[in-house]
């Protein structure tokens, strides 16, 4: 597992983004737990934000794919809205450890 940031960077309730390697990534925290997922829309295979770091609809439920307004479960990844209904964001193993956001890529 590879250290991607500390927790304390992580705003609470919100994602951000990272480029590690040749890896896209996206880290949505909600209070201790972080939820990981390669930064990639099943349907069109491109990433999911048009700004930086804007990964979640208005109310902040959901990761939003900005190209065709998909809607993702934060928890699981399921697409539940949008052109590609039960596919999935290729989730990705991570923990908090020690303060360390570490993840499997």
């Amino acid at each position: 597992m590879q250290e991607i940031c500390k927790l304390d960077e992580l705003p609470d309730g919100e994602g951000r983004g990272f480029d590690i390697e040749l890896d896209a990534l996206l880290l949505i925290r909600r209070g201790e737990q972080v939820f990981a997922y390669r930064n990639n829309c099943p349907h069109r295979g491109i990433r999911l934000e048009w700004q930086p770091d804007q990964f979640l609809d208005y109310e902040k439920q959901y990761i939003q794919c900005a190209t065709h307004g998909a809607l993702f479960t934060i928890d699981e990844g399921e697409c539940i809205a949008g052109p590609c209904p039960g596919e999935k964001l290729d989730q990705l193993r991570c923990r908090v450890e020690g303060g360390k956001v570490l993840v499997d890529i």
